[in-house]
């Protein structure tokens, strides 16, 4: 991609060098089925093994309550209709802002929704007056995919153990971190949840790869029926390369999260700074106390932003006005409306979330080229 500023990695990473490195056995090499009975396949599943330890890890959880799926659609359709298929009768809680992932299965059951601050941050009042005796699961995203903004899972966990007081039925806390794991702190235990969505994909890991950690206790049917792995949770042949490629970019990603989330941050600090300057008409959507570092979501009134993501591309930059899982919808952007948006203002919006080859240099070039067209 010589050339071109890429500001869109809230869609997706480039594969992490060093994780298609330990990748690339498990296609070739070391191709053998896990549940196989003879010596190289026992191999292939102590990787397995190995690299479930290594996802369990960086969530303080036990290996055994990570199930690896094929990317963070599936754990999260995991998480939902797992818990709801077991109680008919029951309801569940989602926050306005959910991805369409958490949304479109939650839609098959008797969901209520919960409200969302002006700034992007979660009603905790409006959560804790819709929980009822008939609630059975909570979902809220860690950091939303499209503002940025971060949500206080610590506070909701509260909420939700003062409620599960005295109740017959179990009330369960699931969160999708998909956008998260570059950057926060992934420790369960922490943050009080139950069951926890991770994309590969978004952390410079191989597409179609994700994991759902679920807490020991948490019962859930599974969707896909068959031989039995995964717990007999997520049935059918391991993906050994997708798991190990998972495992290899959490690591990296966890690991040097604190130093990349710095430099995205005064990054992020640089674009504010110079929009304001040369775009004072511009509206910065979301908490900026409480935002992901490498993300900025941005009102250009009067503008058209299919327009200007189609004249930034033809300037050599890759932005968008939203999630890529609902780009062909030409529906304003339902995270946008949750914040109180009208629909014109909606479509006058984009998304800049930057990534590890993110330099001042291009956030200069950026922010004349919006300049230039605005």
């Amino acid at each position: 991609m010589a050339g071109v500023i890429y500001l869109d990695h809230a869609a997706a990473t480039p594969v992490d060098p060093r994780v298609l490195k330990a990748m690339q056995p498990f296609f070739s090499e070391r191709f053998f089925n896990a549940s196989a009975t003879y010596l190289p396949a026992f191999k292939v599943r102590d990787a397995l093994n190995e690299a479930r330890a290594g996802v369990a890890h960086w969530l303080g959880a036990k290996p055994n309550e990570i199930i690896f799926t094929a990317g963070g659609t599936e754990a999260n359709n995991l998480a939902i209709q797992g818990v709801m298929r077991q109680f008919p009768d029951g309801n569940m809680l989602v926050s306005a802002f959910e991805h369409e992932s958490v949304l479109e299965p939650a839609g098959q059951y008797d969901r209520r929704v919960i409200k969302v601050l002006a700034d992007g941050r979660l009603d905790l009042e409006d959560l804790r007056s819709k929980i009822d005796d008939k609630t059975v699961l909570v979902s809220v995203m860690y950091a939303n995919n499209e503002i940025g903004t971060i949500q206080p899972l610590r506070e909701v966990a509260r909420i939700i153990a003062d409620k599960r007081r005295n109740r017959k039925l179990p009330l369960y806390f699931h969160t999708d971190a998909a956008q998260a794991g570059n950057y926060l702190d992934l420790h369960v235990s922490r943050l009080g949840v139950d069951m926890m969505t991770i994309n590969g994909g978004k952390i410079y890991g191989p597409k179609q790869s994700g994991a759902l950690f679920v807490k020991t206790g948490v019962k859930l049917e599974p969707l896909v029926y068959g031989g039995g792995q995964e717990r007999g949770l997520r049935s059918g042949t391991e993906n050994i390369a997708g798991a190990v490629g998972l495992a290899a970019a959490l690591n990296l990603v966890q690991t040097d999260r604190q130093v990349e989330a710095t430099r995205l941050k005064q990054l992020q600090n640089q674009f504010f700074k110079e929009l304001e300057s040369r775009l004072p008409a511009v509206v910065i959507n979301g908490s900026r106390r409480f935002r992901l570092p490498n993300n900025l979501h941005l009102t250009l009134p009067g503008h058209d932003n299919e327009r200007l993501l189609l004249e930034l591309e033809q300037a050599g930059i890759l932005a968008a006005a939203g999630s890529a899982c609902s780009a062909s919808n030409e529906l304003p952007s339902h995270v946008l409306k949750s914040l109180g948006l009208d629909d014109a203002t909606a479509r006058a919006s984009l998304r800049l979330t930057m990534g590890r080859q993110t330099t001042p240099v291009m956030v200069r070039q950026t922010v004349k080229a919006l300049q230039e067209l605005a």
